[in-house]
């Protein structure tokens, strides 16, 4: 899919149609961590807080299970 930029007051906008926003489930209250690789531009939507606790206590839970076994692959 093919873009153009659009004039937004003294900066510019790209426009995201609305079966892309739906389909990656980003509404207007979306955060975005925008990110370079020296030449493309990189959108990702943030991770919300109560998923990032979420993912953070899982992985403590793995951790304290399999932390020696990891540890060991990892040698």
């Amino acid at each position: 899919m093919v873009k153009k930029l659009i004039k937004h007051g003294n900066s510019v906008a790209l426009v995201i149609d609305k079966p892309i926003l739906e389909m990656l489930k980003i509404t207007n209250e979306t955060i975005f961590e925008l990110t370079t690789d020296g030449k493309n531009i990189i959108i990702s939507p943030q991770i919300e807080y109560a998923q990032e606790k979420n993912i953070l206590h899982s992985l403590g839970k793995i951790n304290k299970k399999y932390g020696a076994v990891l540890k060991k692959l990892g040698e």
